[in-house]
């Protein structure tokens, strides 16, 4: 009898991050439709070396998380978040018909970095937006959630590509004008669909910099504990990049190369809600480390990657780690950090998380060319048993901020 007055009470996930998720959707749908074709084409039709590619994807990554530490206090400062969001993907949907027009490495640089300047601008506001208008007693749920439908666009990012290079007999180029479209889709789907709540009338805004060390010393030791946490999973996780020249390097035909990222993005749509969802009921550290494990095996089943049966389970394997671990660590954050700081806390978190994954993809392509892709994963899963044994002391999350 208990049950059904107990699911009765439970709030339902709110409209701005049903919106969100669908924005998400639209541009992860433009972007990995590019991401999942960008490496073959930076090395193997503009002969970038793979240590320079992972350099630029590192620098991407980083440049995104740089970009956050100032966005989320900014968004607290302003005690708006949507106008920063229109910005950030804004930024990115101008980038898209660089791609295919670029004609030297320098010009698709630039609107690599450019394009992942807009996400930063709009990743922390966006978090931050979540967390304000999620319930506590589902914010997992609706960080899942949310993750779940930006996944759901990035299956069909490269699948589009896959369909559109048979159907162009695999002309990158013209493939890579179908990402504008849906870019432009998310813009307009931000502007009409996204509401904010209302804040509190006198509140003050007051900008912080995570720079000032006052600022710094209104987190809690668990904050930066996830903070640490963060950094050592990123360090083991470079740009998935590194998982479209591995199934080239398998053999597998040009059109099909995108079929990698499609699995992957499978897995992790279909883990990402229900793992934030299960996160609401069970401690997020156990789901995290969970998450490492998956990493772990992935990694270790890529490195013996002899066939495309291998390489497509490591692939599974990836999203799934993904899954269980992208939106715990973005629930854990928002659990750690004070309401009127959490822009500032994505920002400080993401920022210490790019500046790992930029030595991270580094490291990766200098392993790549030196010893061989298997070392490059196997390395990557000696260094996840870091953050998996922090796990275990990890503070916990504080009963009235999970019930």
């Amino acid at each position: 009898m208990n049950a059904p007055q107990s699911s009765l009470s439970r709030p339902s996930v709110p409209r701005t991050v049903w919106a969100l998720g669908f924005v998400s959707l639209f541009m992860d749908l433009s972007s990995e439709l590019i991401h999942a074709l960008l490496p073959i084409f930076l090395v193997s039709t503009m002969g970038m070396s793979v240590v320079a590619l992972g350099a630029l994807e590192g620098a991407a990554e980083a440049t995104t998380m740089i970009v956050k530490v100032f966005s989320g206090p900014l968004s607290d400062w302003l005690g708006k978040r949507k106008g920063l969001l229109l910005v950030g993907y804004g930024l990115a949907a101008l980038t898209k018909p660089l791609f295919p027009l670029a004609t030297t490495p320098v010009v698709v640089v630039i609107a690599r970095l450019v394009d992942r300047l807009g996400k930063g601008i709009r990743g922390a506001p966006r978090d931050a937006l979540v967390a304000d208008v999620a319930p506590p007693e589902i914010r997992g749920a609706c960080f899942g959630l949310r993750q779940s439908m930006d996944t759901v666009g990035a299956v069909a990012g490269p699948l589009l590509a896959m369909a559109l290079m048979f159907a162009f007999n695999d002309r990158i180029r013209t493939v890579l004008w179908f990402a504008a479209a849906p870019a432009f889709i998310c813009v307009a789907l931000l502007f009409f669909g996204v509401k904010e709540p209302e804040r509190e009338p006198g509140a003050q805004h007051v900008f912080r910099s995570p720079l000032q060390w006052r600022a710094l010393r209104e987190f809690t030791g668990r904050y930066w504990f996830i903070v640490f946490v963060g950094a050592a999973f990123a360090l083991a996780r470079f740009s998935e990049a590194f998982l479209v020249l591995r199934a080239q390097q398998a053999g597998f035909n040009l059109a099909w190369v995108p079929a990698v990222m499609a699995v992957m993005s499978v897995t992790y749509t279909l883990s990402a809600y229900p793992v934030g969802k299960l996160s609401d009921r069970l401690d997020r550290r156990v789901l995290l480390a969970a998450g490492l494990a998956l990493l772990i095996t992935a990694d270790l089943t890529l490195g013996h990657a002899a066939s495309a049966a291998f390489v497509f389970m490591g692939a599974a394997l990836w999203g799934l780690h993904m899954g269980f671990s992208q939106g715990i660590l973005a629930a854990m954050v928002a659990d750690a950090s004070p309401a009127t700081l959490r822009g500032t806390a994505f920002g400080i978190f993401n920022l210490v998380s790019g500046t790992s994954m930029l030595l991270a993809s580094i490291l990766a392509g200098w392993l790549w060319e030196q010893y061989g892709a298997s070392a490059t994963f196997w390395a990557s899963a000696a260094l996840a048993c870091a953050p998996l044994a922090m796990c275990a002391f990890a503070p916990p999350a504080r009963q009235k901020e999970r019930h």
